[in-house]
């Protein structure tokens, strides 16, 4: 019982900690004026992850072309992600590498004006960290949800939101509060230009 509640307790010190730093909201606010300004302008939502985090981007990517709030009808959104489809995802670790795997279904799927949100508990995800490489050659922004002081892909993306821990369960944690936090304000923006 102690664990569990010494768990919970990290848990909600990490997100009061994010809270109290203004930075991060800043963040979740700068992402989420591209992200609707994409969208008002025609583009799409693509993200992408491994693991915890594929599951987040196929959760996060639900939420827009779903629904979020249950007291909120508006239109589907354009969100995709590109961790969803196992036979494009083998095909290309079996064909080419498995580190090219959103790297292929970016080249297939993105336009330039497009967001591609990256999301890596570690900051080491060589697959996710390709795809935001190849996504500023095209003319896609990028955002990156990351934990572990950012790692390899650090200052990679045009906008970036790491958790200061290093504990995979919290930052994937923290990452969901923060994918909720980002999909209603981009909700909220859209709702309050009357583009729904």
């Amino acid at each position: 019982m102690n664990k569990i509640k010494e768990l919970f307790n990290e848990s909600i010190k990490l997100k009061q900690q994010e809270l109290a730093d203004s930075t991060s909201v800043e963040k979740i606010i700068q992402m989420a004026e591209s992200i609707s300004n994409a969208i008002e302008n025609g583009n799409k939502l693509m993200l992408c992850g491994n693991g915890g985090s594929a599951a987040d981007a196929q959760h996060l990517a639900a939420e827009m072309v779903i629904r979020l709030r249950p007291n909120v009808n508006r239109r589907a959104l354009p969100a995709i992600s590109l961790a969803m489809d196992t036979s494009t995802i083998t095909a290309c670790g079996n064909d080419f590498s498995f580190n090219d795997i959103f790297v292929r279904s970016l080249e297939a799927l993105a336009n330039p004006g497009d967001v591609l949100l990256g999301i890596s508990t570690s900051g080491n995800s060589e697959n996710v960290r390709r795809a935001i490489l190849r996504a500023k050659e095209i003319d896609v922004m990028t955002c990156m949800l990351s934990g572990c002081e950012g790692g390899k892909i650090k200052s990679l993306s045009d906008i970036e939101y790491i958790v200061p821990s290093y504990e995979t369960g919290r930052i994937q944690e923290v990452h969901i509060m923060m994918g909720h936090a980002l999909m209603e304000s981009i909700e909220d923006k859209l709702l309050k230009n009357g583009f729904l």
